[in-house]
């Protein structure tokens, strides 16, 4: 059982946690601000500074695994993203689709089944600023949209192993297999996502009802008519460019006398080309590697199903990616969002000191005899534990921290109420990063990419998130408790 350390390794370590979660929860403080990046490897630093953990045990804390994995699906995400994927996700989200209401149903079942396949974080970096362009052409509010983006991705990816850290790290050391776990949480993660967007329906109901993207192109052209402006310039707002640049493009068109436009030849202005590039046709190469994108990319996800290494595997797909892209990869490589890896390395150290004084597990110590799962009451009290340690320690640490005790409490009833806890373990942790922004990694992901938006950004902060995150979470997780492990194999 975990013991708390010295009294001043304590206080410090609690004072070197309290600074990091004021930043990441106030990242503008007015003596403060420097922001959550900043914020983040503040508290790493203070960590070491104040002895509560070695710099040797710092560098172990970074979990390379899942930074790698963050990494590697931001690349792949730019690719699909210029292989149109998420243009024809639009497409399917978009037909016929009945208004904002609608389209927010959508986004939350569409990110729900991704993330399940595709992890939580995976879809909330390649999906973020594709739901605010969604969101804008339909003159809806970004808010419900970026809550439904980043809590149906936590609740969705809660059914497989795959699907989060944690619950890889559950799925391996309780040797739960694939389909048991699929089939022991599929109940609850169904009827999460139903609840979870009914409730998002009932508070932003009436700030659903957007005009369509034909209305808003109709109320840009009588706009342009009242204010005296030319048929040219309405074109340049429906394409999103300025009237100077259309006109500028059409006369790079004109000058450019080989038949292509000067944004095609500059895209092909490159230091290194292999003859069999030049000689296919520009249309059979891009046809080529959106294929090839697809292809590898499904490849991907079979593999992450037959158990090989998430991180490797995503990172192999990116460089097979940009190995036949054959071009210079750097304007690719500038899309990562480095600064959110280096906000989640600050995070790992910061959060592995604090658990070094002992306070998480001096909470599981006294509270674990009133945790027994053979009855409602300890179902109830062990829930509550995890949702505190999630939303203070972040879920990772306390699947690692609580798992091997759940476990060994409920092997004390039976065999079957061991699976049931692990599995009680995933759920809760999973939902519980509903809670706040720090609950999740996929919410601050869909935090930052959102503020970092090139066209549409949004700032989510801390209490929007918590006033619809706080009472989602508590639902959620009530309901699906009971639906854990109802199905077996």
């Amino acid at each position: 059982m975990t013991q708390l350390a010295p009294l001043p390794k304590v206080v410090l370590g609690s004072l070197a946690f309290g600074v990091f979660w004021m930043l990441a929860v106030f990242p503008s403080v007015p003596f403060l601000p420097i922001g959550r990046t900043a914020g983040a490897l503040l508290g790493a630093v203070l960590m070491i500074v104040f002895h509560v953990i070695s710099p040797d045990d710092a560098y172990a804390s970074i979990d390379l695994p899942i930074l790698g994995l963050l990494f590697a699906t931001m690349v792949v995400g730019g690719y699909l993203k210029g292989a149109g994927m998420f243009k024809h996700l639009g497409a399917l989200l978009a037909w016929r689709s009945q208004g904002g209401r609608d389209l927010l149903c959508r986004v939350c079942v569409v990110t729900a089944l991704a993330s399940a396949l595709f992890t939580n974080d995976t879809c909330c970096v390649v999906l973020t600023e594709f739901v605010l362009e969604l969101a804008a052409e339909r003159n809806l509010p970004a808010k419900p949209f970026l809550l439904a983006l980043a809590t149906s991705a936590n609740i969705g990816s809660s059914a497989t192993p795959i699907g989060n850290p944690q619950n890889l790290v559950i799925a391996f050391n309780s040797k739960i297999t694939f389909l048991q776990f699929f089939f022991g949480i599929l109940p609850a993660m169904l009827a999460g996502i139903g609840v979870n967007t009914v409730m998002l329906l009932c508070m932003y109901w009436k700030d659903l009802e957007g005009a369509s993207p034909d209305e808003v192109a109709a109320g840009k052209e009588m706009e342009a008519a009242e204010e005296g402006r030319s048929p040219a310039s309405v074109l340049s707002l429906k394409c999103g460019t300025s009237p100077a640049s259309a006109n500028g493009a059409g006369l790079r068109h004109r000058q450019n006398g080989n038949g292509h436009d000067a944004d095609s030849v500059m895209s092909e202005n490159i230091s290194t080309k292999h003859r069999w590039f030049m000689q296919c046709s520009e249309q059979r190469r891009k046809l080529f590697l959106k294929s090839f994108a697809y292809v590898v990319t499904v490849g991907m996800l079979v593999a992450y199903m037959l158990g090989l290494n998430m991180s490797w595997t995503a990172i192999t797909t990116a460089i097979a990616l940009v190995v036949v892209d054959f071009r210079d990869a750097e304007p690719c490589l500038d899309k990562v969002s480095y600064s959110l890896l280096v906000f989640f390395s600050g995070m790992f150290v910061t959060v592995s000191g604090f658990n070094k004084t002992g306070l998480p597990g001096a909470i599981w110590n006294f509270m674990a005899p009133y945790a027994k799962i053979n009855h409602v009451s300890g179902v109830s009290v062990l829930s509550l534990i995890i949702l505190l340690l999630s939303n203070l320690a972040s879920n990772v640490p306390t699947v690692l921290l609580m798992g091997d005790e759940v476990a060994a409490s409920a092997a004390t009833i039976s065999a079957a109420a061991v699976t049931r806890s692990w599995l009680l373990l995933a759920w809760v942790s999973t939902v519980a990063g509903n809670l706040s922004l720090l609950g999740s990694a996929a919410n601050l992901i869909v935090c930052e990419q959102a503020r970092r938006a090139q066209r549409n950004a949004h700032d989510l902060t801390f209490w929007s998130h918590v006033v619809f995150g706080v009472p989602s979470t508590l639902v959620v997780t009530a309901i699906g408790i009971p639906l854990i492990g109802k199905i077996s194999i």
